[in-house]
């Protein structure tokens, strides 16, 4: 909506601010985080009269409900909070014309609407267990589906969509995936991320604040790709219009640290699956837009991590018996070597703002 206000520039010389796309990203990230900051409270307590609590597993894990026990009850689903602060500030500030803006916010709601269902259905049941593994697998395939159809049709998307893009490699190692394996690449990517971010939502502040930082990085390789010059200096791909995701992962980080505010130790509000799975979502799709899928495993390093650990835990133990670790994911483990809970988290807050600068590096060797 803001971003028209340049055309009165010439009445107004000033509002020629609203065409940058740096201007737009940072008043974005400030719209979501004063609205994440002031609807917060009343989030919180809406969820709270309607006794939307979180439930901490007791039976399957006795061990993490002496660590957390004290955390029943607490209000989730405040992802929605992150949803609406993220929506309406991309709105406000992103190009309204813009496809790739409506597809990360396509994205968002979608992966935000399967983690609502996931958090609904525990709290009908009374317990920790939601959608089934495959029934949220299933939902989550069918959107990359959706997804991959839309970028083939898309004129702007339609031949990068089928590339291959590695690190450090200035030309696709694979000029075209084909229509089997596009759809097998962004169904990878969409899935993996929502829950990989998803599995990480553990601990207080935990998720949300690697988050954040991913986004940042976003942020600027978003600007990069859509920048000619810029893309044509990094030799990355230059996708005209993918600047505009910029002012999308601007709203991402402000809408954050906004929640961040109330989820930090003690957490007042919980994100649920509501937000866990629609920032991991939104994250991926915006990585596919802009070809940095791969990446994407060097940013979000403690997502990957998080997920690893639990694919491997499940595996030793099927195949040998036997546990890698003390529990996963991986911030439980940690915290059954007696790590408070604010060490594990700001540790990997730090690991996380490493793996995002190591990100951004590979944009400059190639």
């Amino acid at each position: 909506m803001f971003y028209y206000l340049h055309l009165l520039e010439t009445w107004a010389s000033p509002l020629r601010v609203f065409r940058y796309i740096t201007v737009r990203a940072v008043l974005g990230a400030g719209t979501a985080f004063l609205l994440s900051v002031l609807l917060g409270p009343w989030v919180i307590e809406q969820l709270r009269r309607l006794k939307v609590g979180q439930y901490v597993r007791q039976e399957e894990a006795p061990p993490l409900f002496q660590m957390h026990g004290k955390k029943a009850g607490t209000p989730t689903m405040g992802g929605l909070l992150i949803i609406g602060s993220m929506t309406l500030s991309t709105l406000l500030w992103a190009d309204p014309l813009n496809v790739f803006v409506w597809l990360v916010l396509g994205t968002l709601v979608v992966m935000g609407g399967i983690g609502f269902i996931d958090d609904y259905l525990k709290m009908v049941r009374k317990q920790s267990k939601g959608l089934s593994a495959r029934g949220k697998f299933a939902m989550q395939t069918g959107w990359a589906l959706i997804v991959v159809v839309l970028l083939l049709v898309v004129p702007a998307t339609r031949e990068s969509a089928v590339q291959l893009m590695v690190p450090f490699m200035k030309d696709p190692a694979i000029a075209n995936l084909g229509l089997v394996g596009t759809f097998l690449f962004v169904a990878l990517v969409l899935v993996g991320a929502s829950n990989a971010v998803n599995l990480t939502d553990g601990l207080d502040g935990l998720a949300i604040g690697c988050s954040s930082s991913v986004a940042i990085s976003y942020l600027f390789m978003a600007y990069a790709t859509g920048h000619q010059l810029f893309a044509r200096y990094l030799h990355i791909p230059h996708i005209p219009g993918t600047g505009e995701l910029a002012v999308f992962c601007g709203c991402m980080t402000g809408a954050c640290l906004g929640f961040l505010w109330y989820n930090c130790h003690p957490a007042r509000v919980f994100m649920g699956d509501t937000g866990s799975l629609a920032l991991g979502g939104a994250i991926g799709m915006v990585a596919i837009l802009i070809k940095q899928e791969i990446v994407l495993v060097l940013v979000g390093g403690v997502f990957v991590i998080e997920a690893v650990s639990v694919i491997l835990q499940v595996a030793s133990f099927k195949l040998r018996g036997k546990r890698i670790f003390a529990m996963a994911p991986l911030h439980h483990h940690f915290e059954m070597k007696k790590w408070s809970e604010t060490q594990v988290t700001i540790r990997f807050w730090i690991l996380s703002i490493i793996f995002s600068l190591l990100g951004l590096l590979t944009l400059k060797i190639r």
